[in-house]
């Protein structure tokens, strides 16, 4: 996880170090939708054989800071071809990430000799969380805490019982996956497990009193994705058509109503665009004012 305030100032030294990381989840992303082609019954032009065997030789991590001539030619080529679109558009149906079209429309520029990871290229890469990973971050004049850990079922155990005394708990739910299935288990839709897990969590005994900063988040991709992919075709008791504020709104119930101690436990919900700079300081702003009120709340000055 990427914080945009992490990346403010940072060298260009620094930068490259991710070019591995994206590097590798271009190849990763292209290498989805390849496998993908056989079960969604779609084929590449003749000609881009010899490049899907370029790729598929690749190893799942790109060890390298520029790409080779080839590969880049084969990911533009591929990207070109008329079955890699149509997977794209049914990617519902296979486990693709959702930076996949970024990269694929910037391979020109990544393949470049003087490439420097911009902040949007450092923001949509994606790397799977394990453990407990600790980011310190400045906003203003205080200083935060961030310990990002894995949302993974096999993940969960390691942590769950680690944070009982933390200020608050900050919830991420993407949105746009709400037509998707977990890499983990292909038969459960990751809404709905995300739902659970926000119910183990807001009513665990190990969170009693800490307060939830709940992020609805890649709300540019929801908006897109609604009139394709109708939310009502996963979750039946939803009736507002491709309607975005409603479909959020219903989605923002679905979580708050699972708190049973409402009583005492307040859940403070943000809709969010993480690749979007300035949106996310307004809502660490926001945040900052939220975990400000819990402390005096806890001195008794409030």
């Amino acid at each position: 996880m990427v914080l945009p305030s992490v990346l403010e100032n940072r060298k260009d030294s620094e930068r490259d170090s991710y070019k591995e990381l994206i590097f590798s989840n271009t190849i990763q992303s292209m290498r989805a939708i390849l496998e993908a082609l056989p079960q969604l019954d779609l084929t590449l032009a003749p000609q881009n054989d010899a490049r899907r065997a370029t790729i598929m030789a690749l190893p799942m991590q790109i060890e390298a800071d520029i790409l080779p001539r080839d590969v880049v030619d084969a990911v533009r080529s591929l990207w070109r071809d008329p079955g890699v679109k149509d997977a794209v558009r049914r990617s519902r149906e296979f486990q693709l990430n959702d930076s996949a079209v970024y990269y694929f429309n910037s391979i020109d520029r990544m393949a470049a000799t003087n490439y420097i990871p911009t902040d949007q290229d450092i923001l949509r890469s994606r790397v799977k969380t394990t453990g407990i990973t600790e980011t310190t971050f400045k906003v203003g004049e205080l200083t935060y805490k961030l310990f990002d850990v894995g949302g993974q079922r096999s993940e969960r155990k390691k942590w769950i019982h680690c944070f009982e005394n933390v200020t608050a708990l900050v919830f991420l739910v993407s949105l746009s996956e709400y037509d998707q299935m977990l890499y983990e288990d292909e038969s459960v839709n990751r809404m709905q497990e995300a739902l659970t897990l926000f119910d183990s969590i807001c009513n665990s005994r190990w969170f009693v009193k800490t307060s939830i900063i709940l992020f609805l988040n890649k709300i540019d991709l929801f908006a897109e994705k609604l009139p394709r992919s109708p939310l009502g075709d996963y979750f039946p008791d939803y009736a507002g058509g491709d309607n975005y504020d409603a479909a959020c709104d219903y989605l923002l119930h679905r979580f708050v109503s699972l708190n049973q101690s409402a009583a005492t436990k307040q859940i403070y919900a943000h809709y969010t665009c993480a690749t979007d700079t300035q949106q996310i300081k307004f809502v660490l702003s926001a945040i900052q004012d939220i975990l400000l009120q819990l402390h005096l709340r806890e001195c008794g000055l409030l």
